[in-house]
């Protein structure tokens, strides 16, 4: 009995493609088996297989200032402003009182043994006046610069802010030992107050995850 072949496949038509290679696909029953050569339908790899590491860092862009730091920056802007109220009434007050002023310059003097001339008496007043005037700018510029660098949530920004504070809850307590009028008093106690206002936020748990995020590198 002579053997029978299937017939060949019927040429491809307009447009479309010839069927790809020659052999079999493999059978049904073998989820092991290797797909046909040519054929387009590939198995899916092993769970994990192949699968890409999530890379280290946050997204690249700007992190978002939670409230507590909104609360913080707010707060060192106050302290600025508080600043500039010190400055302006310490120089209004120091012109004003200029004779008294003069007169104190002159008795602190007397008090170490020594006599001053006028001109030497307006030399040290004049020396005072520029001191606080250099004085107040400076604090203006400390806090609007911790302002603007915790805002942006710079890790080294936090330790300078903390230690500024230190410095000022010691310069109020100096200062409660010298003669001063009831006004510059109470604007130091506000200030101290907004400072530690100030500090509390920025150690609050949503701060310092945000210090973090701002200081993880960007990816």
């Amino acid at each position: 009995m002579s053997a029978s072949f299937p017939p060949p496949p019927p040429p491809p038509g307009p447009g479309e493609e010839p069927p790809t290679g020659g052999s079999l696909p493999p059978p049904s029953g073998d989820p092991y088996a290797a797909p046909a050569p040519g054929n387009a339908q590939a198995y899916p790899p092993p769970s994990g297989y192949g699968a890409m590491p999530e890379q280290a860092g946050v997204p690249a862009g700007p992190v978002t200032r939670p409230p507590a730091m909104d609360r913080a920056v707010l707060l060192m802007r106050v302290g600025a402003v508080l600043s500039l109220l010190v400055l302006v009434l310490g120089l209004v007050t120091g012109l004003t009182q200029s004779v008294s002023t003069k007169r104190a310059i002159v008795d602190a003097a007397a008090k170490q043994g020594k006599t001053l001339t006028p001109n030497e008496v307006d030399s040290l007043f004049s020396v005072s006046i520029a001191s606080a005037v250099v004085l107040g700018i400076l604090g203006i510029g400390l806090w609007l610069w911790m302002a603007s660098a915790n805002g942006k949530g710079r890790s080294w920004a936090r330790i300078v802010a903390t230690i500024l504070f230190g410095l000022s809850v010691l310069v109020f307590l100096l200062g409660l030992s010298q003669t001063s009028s009831a006004g510059d008093r109470v604007l130091s106690l506000v200030s101290v107050l907004v400072g530690a206002a100030a500090i509390f936020f920025m150690y609050q748990k949503e701060s310092t995850a945000f210090y973090r995020a701002a200081s993880a590198p960007r990816v």
